[in-house]
Formats: structure tokens, C-alpha cells, sequence
């Protein structure tokens, strides 16, 4: 959880200096809605992690798949609502959005993995 709450704040950090470095085009208006989003999304999904490790490991796989199910709705949700209230530069929103869905995505793999060595 500790590794998801440093990245959370490293790309906080680069959220609030882009303007500062004249990056402020490239960024969202609503970054820090999106950031958080990600943040709540990945504290539902590490919970959702702990809860299959801890029960049965059988179950595991089916925790995993729902975790990956749950985000992907509830990023079409998000995205959804933002698209019906009328950002005004979508483009923009949703690069950042999709690229911290990859970022998000990858590290909790790239974690997932490294649990996982000890069981192997």
C-alpha cells in the first residue's frame, strides 16, 4: 500500500509543478479529480488483493479478474460522466486520463508479480 501511496504523490508532485514549468497545456483542469480517483480505485483493488491472499489462494485468480472488471467500469463510469458534463478540452482529459490508467494499471502488475514470487 506504501508504494501506492509514493506514487500517488509523485504524480501529485508533477501535477502541481507541470504549470510551473510551462507544461500547464498538457495538463487537466480536472487533475486532481482524476488523481483521485486512481488513488480510491487503487486502495479498493489492494483490498480486494489482501481479501484473496488472506481467504483461500484457490480463489485468488477470480479476485484478480473482479478487481480488473471493477476498474475497467468504473473507469467508463468516470470517463462517462465526464464526457456528459462537458469538459472543455476532452483530448487533453482524456490523455491524462488513459495514461494514468496505464501507469496505475502497470504498477499494481508490476507489484502483484512481486508478491506473488514468494508463493512461486
Amino acid at each position: 500500500m506504501l508504494r501506492i501511496v509514493l506514487l500517488t504523490a509523485a504524480i501529485g508532485l508533477c501535477f502541481f509543478l507541470a504549470p510551473l514549468m510551462g507544461l500547464g497545456a498538457y495538463v487537466a483542469v480536472d487533475k486532481w479529480f482524476i488523481l483521485a480517483f486512481y488513488a480510491a480505485v487503487s486502495y479498493f483493488n489492494h483490498l480486494l488483493m489482501q481479501q484473496g491472499f488472506a481467504n483461500n489462494r484457490q480463489n485468488f485468480v477470480q479476485f484478480y479478474m473482479g478487481s480488473i472488471l471493477a476498474r475497467l467500469l468504473l473507469s467508463i463510469a468516470f470517463v462517462g460522466v465526464y464526457i456528459m458534463k462537458g469538459t472543455v478540452d476532452i483530448y487533453i482529459f482524456l490523455s491524462n486520463f488513459f495514461v494514468l490508467y496505464l501507469c496505475y494499471t502497470g504498477f499494481e502488475i508490476y507489484d502483484l508479480y512481486r508478491k506473488l514470487r514468494h508463493f512461486s
